[in-house]
């Protein structure tokens, strides 16, 4: 089992063949962290000397400073004068919290986080450190998984009340981690609507820094992960420690650089607006960490996670299967459409070989506009006369698959529902409803609320007879306050909310298992790990213009997959920012990801159309390279002109090269686009144009390109070995 206790030095080991995680218990009693980084072979006293400044003989819990201390579970109150991992407040008032070593067990597999997605256990070992506070009883068990085939450490934690007074808790976060060198940069991904998950790295200085939220939502602003770097890090190498977070509520992500230069780097659930009244007898368990170790710099940690999240985080029918080309109408027709649109749209998405219609926004209730029917989920017969059913039942008659969007989460003022149940959404009473987009949250903490949404929205896909569904959350969260909850627990709306979303969420997804589920939030604005354990694809972006897509799948693919990514081709001129790009451009950067489209197919000139029927050919041919593949990012379009990727086999017998230049220049000799992933002692040929290149060539030399010929022009390349 890849964890080894060391009782004579009270040194925990947890490895695989290629990374370590060593903590040690200071005068038995106090958790501290030694190492995390390359596999180092065993605990010598040599090792341990060095990697620890105290030994038992010069500890002394009265006299050593506990703020100087890399802890593995600080609190505040005891003499750490750092923000800490937990922070609780007892019936007494104080806030002190004295959590000494009370036990360890280490078996195999991994405990599920109640109530809440997390990692799949096979084949891993689990370390759970248990530490108590004598004075009252409240215990906090720290949760260690180490994978044996991935370079993953899963944390978290969970507070049991094991005294006879209740308590509260105001800070829990599922991972610390206290490092002892001062030369680290911190990488976060952040942006807004339509430019989700932009990376942006910055020196650590002296005091707090990081990113977070406290949309309601792991949010656009910001996502619920961070990497410190090592100064030498970059995309091929250098060392990396990351940590991403399962939770789709309000999270923050934090680095704080002590006087001594030493971060601490702790993420989980936000703790401003943040409280949980624990009685007795009662535990908490904080969202699940993951911890990656990279000495192959941001590639080698991407491709890391993205082993992870297909083998341990997806699951279901489209884990690892190929996912259905769409069409989906929201672009082509907004609201303004018919049954006799939505057929033509049908038909001629049957000629090109797309899959699935996906009817969007507008079905339902009298929703003409987005002011009203949310929560309403009943068929609109004047836009379908015949219904879901009906309108499914020519889809599905056509050989296609049927798709739907909702918005399941969110009420209308001017519904049926909001004049029947006022009080179901989320308010504080006698104040302002604070509407966004014109609409209300519901609020899911509610058991009557979550029934009644599982009860609506399956009833909507068996009338319809679904093969997917769009799961959209259109606005931020104000957590402003719940009729059902006493004024001492308002503070718990935000997490109860989201165990609610998961709550609903898994019971209509269990109840239709042969449905395809794809997350959305107005666009990228819940696109975390939690939802890809729930749905195995979310929509990457609102934004599909080709250019801004290079961008958002760039941040995006640093720790997503492109199996979880979904990615259209969209009308030029684009929707969001007015740009025309190349239709085989858009088609080619939409390969990223989940393929679709969002545009109207009935307006387009025949020879458009045969170009789409030639990209859906080669999408379904090449679709288990491009979704799961190793995945390389050769040039960024945050740092210049041009933007390229590429995923290769598992085997590395095969590998698909995507470049796209952004402003063509002139009198520019072709480039050379050096590739990644390869055998260098093989030959690969290029199945468009069948020239030959040694893997050496391509990797060390490069593959020439084509001079890009208008703004925006792309070029796409199909290696395969060459065997014969």
């Amino acid at each position: 089992m890849p964890i080894i206790y060391d009782e004579a030095r009270r040194c925990f080991h947890l490895y695989n063949a290629r990374v370590s995680y060593i903590l040690r218990l200071a005068a038995g009693s106090v958790p501290l962290h030694l190492y995390w980084g390359p596999r180092v072979r065993a605990i010598g006293d040599d090792l341990l000397t060095r990697l620890s400044r105290y030994t038992d003989e010069t500890f002394s819990l009265h006299e050593t400073p506990l703020d100087r201390l890399p802890q593995e579970c600080p609190t505040f109150g005891m003499g750490d004068l750092r923000e800490g991992m937990l922070h609780i407040v007892q019936a007494d008032g104080a806030h002190a919290l004295d959590l000494r070593y009370a036990g360890h067990q280490i078996a195999p597999g991994k405990p599920e986080i109640a109530g809440m997605p997390s990692a799949r256990g096979d084949g891993a070992a689990t370390l759970t450190l248990t530490l108590r506070d004598a004075y009252s009883g409240l215990t906090a068990e720290l949760r260690y998984t180490v994978y044996e085939d991935v370079d993953i450490l899963a944390r978290s934690l969970r507070v049991v009340n094991g005294g006879d007074q209740a308590a509260t808790i105001e800070r829990a976060f599922s991972a610390c981690v206290d490092f002892q060198r001062s030369d680290l940069s911190l990488l976060t991904l952040s942006g807004a609507w339509g430019r989700e998950r932009q990376p942006y790295v910055r020196k650590l200085v002296p005091g707090e820094q990081g990113v977070s939220s406290v949309r309601g939502a792991s949010s656009a602003i910001a996502s619920p992960f961070m990497a410190l770097l090592a100064p030498d890090a970059n995309e091929e190498q250098g060392e990396v420690y990351a940590m991403a977070l399962c939770y789709s509520g309000n999270f923050k992500a934090t680095v704080n650089v002590d006087a001594d230069w030493n971060p601490r780097a702790m993420i989980g659930i936000q703790p401003f607006g943040f409280s949980w009244n624990l009685a007795p007898g009662e535990a908490f368990e904080t969202p699940e960490a993951y911890l990656c170790f990279s000495a192959e710099g941001l590639g080698g940690m991407s491709r890391t996670f993205h082993r992870f999240i297909r083998r341990y985080i997806t699951s279901g029918k489209y884990a690892r299967a190929a996912r259905p080309l769409l069409v989906n109408n929201w672009e082509a027709t907004y609201f303004d459409f018919d049954e006799d649109k939505l057929l033509a749209l049908a038909r001629t998405a049957k000629d090109v070989g797309i899959d699935l219609l996906v009817l969007d926004d507008g079905w339902f209730g009298r929703r003409d506009r987005d002011d009203s029917s949310l929560g309403d989920w009943t068929d609109d017969l004047r836009k379908l006369p015949h219904g879901l059913g009906g309108l499914s039942d020519r889809i599905h008659e056509m050989g296609l698959k049927f798709g739907l969007w909702v918005e399941p989460e969110m009420v209308s003022p001017d519904s049926d529902l909001y004049r029947a149940h006022p009080d179901w959404c989320i308010h504080a009473g006698g104040r302002m409803r604070v509407e966004a987009r014109q609409q209300l949250v519901l609020d899911l903490s509610r058991a009557d609320v979550r029934d009644y949404i599982v009860e609506a929205i399956g009833a909507a896909m068996e009338r319809g007879k679904v093969d997917y569904v769009k799961w959209d959350m259109n606005r931020a969260i104000n957590m402003s306050g719940s009729e059902k909850l006493p004024p001492e627990r308002q503070k718990e709306l935000g997490h109860r909310y989201i165990l609610g979303v998961y709550e609903v969420m898994r019971r209509i997804t269990s109840r239709f298992p042969q449905v395809l589920f794809e997350s959305c939030a107005s666009g990228g604005g819940r696109f975390d790990l939690a939802m890809m354990a729930l749905m195995p694809q979310a929509w990457c972006s609102d934004d599909t213009d080709a250019w801004m897509r290079c961008r958002i799948q760039h941040g995006t693919s640093l720790v997503f997959p492109p199996s979880c990514m979904g990615a259209h081709v969209s009308a030029s001129p684009n929707h969001q920012v007015g740009r025309s790009t190349p239709l085989a451009t858009r088609a080619m950067v939409a390969m990223g990801g989940t393929y679709g489209y969002e545009l109207d197919l009935t307006r387009l000139p025949q020879e458009e159309l045969e170009q789409i029927a030639a990209f859906n050919r080669r999408v379904k041919a090449l679709q288990p390279l491009l979704l799961y593949g190793d995945y390389y990012r050769l040039l960024s379009p945050f740092e210049g002109n041009e933007c390229a990727f590429m995923s290769v086999s598992e085997d590395r017998g095969e590998a698909v090269v995507t470049h796209v230049t952004a402003q063509a220049q002139p009198f520019v000799q072709p480039g050379l686009l050096r590739l990644r992933g390869l055998n260098p002692d093989w030959d690969y040929r290029d199945e468009d144009s069948g020239r030959v290149y040694g893997g050496d060539e391509l990797l060390y030399y490069g593959l020439p390109l084509k001079t890009a010929w208008g703004d925006y022009a792309g070029q796409q390349f199909h290696l395969m070995r060459v065997t014969d």
